[in-house]
């Protein structure tokens, strides 16, 4: 992981509990109350590609959507970025399509296939918890890789 250094004690705040928000969302260590818990009172989590904004204990629905469909999921974080309180990290999701993926414009059925889908996240932070969590996932890849892009009505079953 390349880290562009924090330069403020607050940054290094900020650094840290983004690091601890991704570590609760890993498959292997998955503790949904703990990811909700980095989130500020009115905070949120905006799923850009999915075009859906989760408040309080919805933000966890993403972790557990996830780590259904994805029961191996990891991110890899590449780098961080800080400007005051707001941190962008470059990373990938990475897992093996074994669940079904809920998604809001209906469910696509596992198709065993593993993912390596570029993401970039938007954090901005006030007193060390998250008041906002962009995600902008690179759909059409994550859906190639899914092998569904080429048919994607065919491949969602309607909820």
């Amino acid at each position: 992981m390349s880290q562009h250094q924090p330069k403020t004690a607050e940054e290094q705040a900020n650094s840290t509990a983004i690091s601890a928000l991704y570590a609760s969302a890993e498959a292997a260590a998955k503790d949904t109350a703990k990811f909700v818990s980095f989130f500020a009172e009115g905070g949120y989590f905006y799923d850009v590609g999915a075009g859906k904004k989760y408040y309080g204990k919805e933000i966890g629905d993403t972790v557990d959507i996830y780590a259904a469909a994805f029961p191996d999921m990891h991110r890899e974080l590449y780098s961080f970025y800080f400007n005051d309180d707001v941190v962008v990290v470059e990373l990938s999701l990475n897992g093996t399509h074994n669940g079904d993926l809920v998604l809001p414009a209906g469910v696509i059925s596992p198709t065993h296939k593993e993912i390596h889908a570029p993401c970039c996240d938007v954090f901005h932070l006030k007193d060390g918890k998250v008041v906002s969590f962009h995600c902008y996932v690179a759909v059409p890849i994550l859906l190639e890789q899914l092998g569904v892009f080429g048919n994607l009505s065919a491949a969602l079953k309607k909820k």
